[in-house]
């Protein structure tokens, strides 16, 4: 590897070792070999660098959940039983790259207060909509048109992000995919628990 990949593998390791915030440009320098202008020259700040670092490590887990629904012969060829097994591996692997949606949480909260972060995050939003479309329906990204984008893709998206905060906090009240499909059986049926309930 050069010392771009060089520097943005150290950076994705500090990212899952040491978190967003505690995370110094030497710490990068020591976990990728390389010096620390190589930095500047390469990303142009180590902000650049662990912002890529960061949406690299998100891109890790989207794959991992990827192979996983290859290689999984129960997936459920109609919507609802490939809902039920793509969130099934989905929260699985959210365990496996805990250290990454950790780092995540960190980077939003600075994002108030870096515009450069904050824009970051708002570029990487339509591909990461489109990107869960496919991923939870089996079709290539170029399938996704931009309305099911923005309303499934967003759909998606919260569910990820909403997963990310309750698993941070308890992950033993964070609901299973048969949870998660019963929630929408019971909306998309009026359904609501009755006082006796």
């Amino acid at each position: 590897m050069g010392h771009r990949e060089d520097l943005l593998a150290g950076a994705k390791r500090c990212l899952l070792e040491k978190g967003w915030s505690r995370t110094t440009a030497r710490d990068i320098v020591a976990a990728s070999g390389a010096n620390l202008a190589s930095i500047g020259y390469h990303y142009g700040s180590k902000d650049a660098l662990m912002r890529e670092a960061l949406f690299a490590a998100m891109g890790d887990w989207g794959d991992d959940v990827q192979r996983s629904l290859e290689e999984d012969s129960t997936t459920g060829s109609d919507l609802v039983g490939r809902f039920e097994s793509g969130w099934t591996r989905a929260l699985e692997l959210f365990s496996k790259h805990q250290a990454v949606w950790r780092a995540q949480l960190e980077a939003i909260m600075q994002a108030e207060s870096d515009p450069e972060l904050r824009e970051a995050f708002a570029r990487a939003q339509p591909e990461g909509r489109s990107g869960l479309v496919a991923l939870f329906h089996g079709v290539d990204e170029s399938e996704v048109d931009e309305e099911t984008s923005r309303t499934l893709g967003s759909f998606y998206m919260t569910l990820v992000s909403g997963m990310v905060v309750q698993m941070a906090i308890n992950p033993d009240l964070t609901p299973d995919a048969q949870e998660l499909v019963e929630a929408m059986r019971r909306i998309l049926g009026g359904t609501l628990p009755g006082p006796s309930d």
